[in-house]
């Protein structure tokens, strides 16, 4: 049956590119165009209004660092294996202090011999971008080779996962954890919102984890919190990366902004990559809106 509907998933993505081909929104791409004018690095934006079949594509099938928006392929991971029945969100799992990562996330400061199931692990992963959670799973949904293939199943061709996974060391030592283009992973997402990725009971249940954000000062921050949202994060010194899914009143739409090179490597919330993002979501808003 999952074959079967991963099949049927493939088809319509191949002939129909969720629907129709999309025309472009000139007038909003001048708009963008013209916000992103003077920005210190290199910027990927693309935006898409599902109702409207509407784009802006700038640079949008550009490659870019995934930072911790490598999660959202996790994810996936994740729930092909729970859909198998290898693995299941309320099995217990034990936290050992040897797998104490630095950077985002709680799992870290976990006491050894903490148990926790595995719904907490993909908990943490999305809503706080747990690093330790996030390898964990990524081990637990059989590595980057499996999660790769599933993105290469579902025709993501540039979306990988590159730690810690077999043949990828060029690039990893070039992107870092992950890789993807603003354009694949909007539709990644738009594809879970449209219950495709796994089966539909799967997508809505990744859906309803990505709608739980900690860090949402950026993007989401322009958003009225009445209004449900889907979305995920990245950050490096020079990258900054979202990709949020807004089921707004007249309409979803999808967007996501990737950077890369940036002069700006602070980190704060007077980011330029940072602020761009706000200024994007506000635009996209207020347009839509």
């Amino acid at each position: 049956m999952h074959k079967i509907f991963l099949s049927f998933a493939l088809l319509f993505l191949s002939l129909t590119s969720f629907g129709q081909k999309a025309t472009t929104d000139k007038k909003l791409e001048s708009q963008i165009k013209q916000l992103i004018q003077g920005f210190q690095g290199d910027v990927g934006i693309y935006v898409h209004h599902l109702k409207k079949n509407k784009e802006v594509n700038i640079q949008g099938d550009s490659v870019f660092p995934t930072a911790s928006i490598v999660k959202i392929p996790i994810l996936v991971g994740i729930f092909d294996k729970i859909e198998k029945g290898e693995l299941q969100l309320d099995q217990q799992l034990l936290y050992r202090a040897s797998q104490r990562y630095g950077g985002s996330g709680l799992m870290q400061f976990f006491k050894d011999s903490t148990q926790v199931d595995l719904k907490t692990l993909v908990a943490l992963m999305l809503s706080y971008s747990d690093n330790v959670t996030s390898i964990w799973n990524q081990n637990l949904a059989g590595g980057g080779v499996a999660i790769n293939k599933l993105m290469s199943d579902l025709q993501l061709a540039q979306t990988r996962v590159n730690s810690q996974t077999e043949g990828r060391k060029p690039d990893w030592e070039r992107y870092g954890w992950g890789q993807t283009t603003p354009k694949e992973m909007a539709d990644l997402v738009t594809l879970i919102r449209q219950g495709k990725v796994v089966s539909p009971k799967s997508s809505d249940q990744m859906y309803r984890f990505m709608g739980n954000m900690f860090y949402d000062e950026r993007g989401l921050s322009q958003i009225p919190s009445t209004v449900k949202t889907a979305s995920k994060t990245g950050s490096l010194d020079d990258v900054r990366n979202e990709v949020i899914l807004v089921n707004a009143p007249k309409g979803d739409y999808v967007f996501s902004i990737f950077t890369k090179n940036n002069t700006d490597k602070s980190w704060g919330k007077t980011n330029e990559a940072e602020v761009l993002t706000r200024k994007l979501s506000k635009l996209l808003w207020d347009y839509y809106q």
